[in-house]
């Protein structure tokens, strides 16, 4: 039986420049659905907080009636962390989980660093998604113009179409697409006059290890259904396991009618994200999988935006599910959970500045079952090597 991670699970909410985040979140804060909510901004005057609904308010804090609690950051994320974190403990205030809103502009990277790598704060909280809004009324000039937007979307685990009711049907499916092509494994939604039910923006994540088989296909971004059975939309959304690697499935054809978009102006910063996918049918050896992720890690960390996927080992019961922004990964979750005969691991890589087949070539280093050799028995210290209990 899996032990259960009590840490507080922290969404993180970015997105375009006026994309809708504030609408969102004025949204958010007032539905009594969404539960004891801290939500961290950079001031409160990015939500309009009406008198009527504070129930209490202190300089750093507002406790909304809806139990929300707004937070500004004052300083650093970690000591806003932290000092929420002692008032709960304390028994001041109360919330069952926290939202980080980000500025339109900021790298969502170092918010995902410091819950990770700093060692208090991982031990309260735990990252339980990275949500994005899109705005589909402008997003296509934003990715154009801001790689700060492509990278907002390549490292999503959910992206929120805003304004969709502003562009026409093949607008927005030509934009969908464009996003598909970022981040394939993201789940999309269409928020309706900037919402969306509260329980769409939680639980995002599969690194807890009471998931199952169907949380992980979810977080993956890989359909089960025949083409059929799936929504034209949704296919968009999902791509097929091996979408990844090249030569494997043939180019969709483009829609008829299709006229291409002028030259941008400034160039199409998404050229430089690629994606790659890979499943494999059979256990790897551990030798094998930490050796190909410490070669990529060592040599293009910084250049790997989101990876993720679960892994199942020779001579391991359980299989594990890992993630990982640049060179920085959560501790690998065991599935003890975890049913069925399946052993396929599946492995989703999003990077910039790889030549794709590059990226893919990489991938299929996971297929080698070379003999046992000194070296690769020498190999010690890679992702899967300590696969003991965490005390969280």
């Amino acid at each position: 039986m899996a032990l259960e991670d009590k840490r507080v699970p922290v969404t993180l909410l970015t997105g375009f420049l006026g994309a809708g985040k504030t609408t969102l979140l004025n949204h958010l804060i007032r539905d009594p659905e969404a539960g004891r909510i801290a939500v961290i901004m950079n001031e409160f005057g990015d939500v309009a907080l009406d008198h009527d609904l504070i129930e209490t308010a202190t300089e750093e804090t507002v406790l909304l009636q809806s139990g929300c609690l707004c937070c500004a950051i004052l300083g650093d994320l970690a000591k806003t962390l932290s000092g929420l974190q002692a008032k709960r403990d304390a028994g001041e205030i109360g919330f069952d989980r926290v939202v980080i809103e980000t500025s339109g502009i900021a790298d969502p990277g170092p918010i995902v660093h410091t819950l990770v790598t700093d060692h208090q704060i991982a031990r309260a909280f735990r990252l339980d998604g990275v949500v994005t809004l899109a705005d589909a009324a402008t997003g296509m000039t934003t990715l154009d113009r801001q790689f700060e937007a492509v990278h907002q979307a390549a490292i999503a685990d959910l992206l929120i179409l805003t304004k969709t009711d502003l562009v026409d049907p093949f607008d927005l499916r030509r934009f969908e697409t464009r996003l598909g092509k970022i981040n394939a494994s993201a789940k999309r939604v269409h928020a309706a006059h900037g919402k969306v039910p509260p329980n769409t923006l939680f639980g995002l994540t599969a690194m807890r290890g009471d998931v199952t088989s169907a949380d992980v296909v979810n977080w993956l971004g890989i359909s089960t259904k025949p083409a059929a059975e799936v929504p034209e939309v949704a296919q968009l959304a999902k791509p097929a396991p091996l979408a990844g690697l090249s030569g494997l499935l043939a180019k969709p054809a483009a829609p008829l009618g299709f006229t291409p978009s002028p030259p941008a102006t400034h160039p199409r910063h998404d050229h430089q994200i690629s994606s790659a996918s890979i499943e494999v049918s059979d256990p790897i050896p551990v030798n094998i999988f930490d050796a190909w992720l410490d070669g990529l890690v060592t040599l293009r960390g910084p250049d790997i935006l989101r990876m993720k996927g679960i892994l199942h080992v020779e001579g391991l019961q359980y299989p594990f599910v890992f993630h990982g922004v640049q060179h920085i990964f959560d501790a690998p979750v065991p599935l003890k959970s975890w049913t069925g005969a399946d052993t396929t691991s599946r492995v989703v890589v999003i990077a910039r500045g790889f030549d794709e087949a590059e990226l893919n070539e990489s991938l299929k280093l996971l297929l080698m079952r070379p003999e046992t050799t000194p070296e690769l028995q020498a190999l010690q210290g890679g992702m899967m090597a300590d696969t003991s209990e965490y005390p969280f």
